[in-house]
């Protein structure tokens, strides 16, 4: 689905969140990429999972079509400096449901991107009779975890020993949820 760009002016940087689009597609492989390498946050190690440009077209492409998937970026001058993904599945059990994921490049962390990222995805599943957004979140990620709950997130559960992070130790997986009835 497509939402309107949103101008934001946070600490003196201006940027936009708007719906990914096609002409995206490279950008968000390198950024990506990049995100994975700063933090021990995201679940993937710089080059797992890679996605190439073909690749980010395709997301692109079947979330623009879709009702239930919402694909934004923000984009600071002509640099995408962090995107967020709302993914729904179709089957009737679940559909009332979006599974939501995010990533800022370090050097933008500060300027409330993540925030506003959250924001504008929270007001697009309330304005399309989402029900319920889910999220998780690695135990350490405690600037996130107070964001989610200061936006309506309540911790439904916990993956014990979830991850096997770069100091050798596993730490839990915070599973948090959102429903809007």
């Amino acid at each position: 689905m497509i939402i309107n760009p949103i101008e934001f002016h946070i600490r003196n940087l201006p940027y936009t969140i708007r719906s990914a689009k096609v002409d995206d597609a490279q950008n968000l492989s390198e950024v990506r990429l990049q995100v994975d390498g700063e933090t021990e946050n995201m679940d993937r190690e710089k080059g797992e999972a890679y996605i190439d440009a073909a690749g980010f077209k395709q997301i692109i492409i079947e979330d623009t079509e879709s009702p239930l998937n919402l694909f934004l970026v923000c984009e600071v001058g002509d640099r995408i400096a962090g995107f967020s993904r709302c993914e729904g599945k179709s089957l009737k059990r679940i559909a009332h449901k979006v599974e939501f994921g995010v990533g800022v490049l370090q050097e933008f962390w500060g300027y409330s991107i993540g925030k506003n990222l959250l924001k504008e995805s929270i007001r697009w599943a309330d304005d399309n009779d989402i029900k319920k957004i889910t999220l998780n979140v690695l135990e350490t990620n405690e600037k996130a975890i107070m964001l989610y709950k200061n936006n309506g997130f309540e911790v439904e559960g916990v993956l014990k020993n979830d991850k096997l992070l770069s100091d050798g130790r596993y730490y839990d997986t915070v599973v948090m949820g959102r429903f809007h009835p």
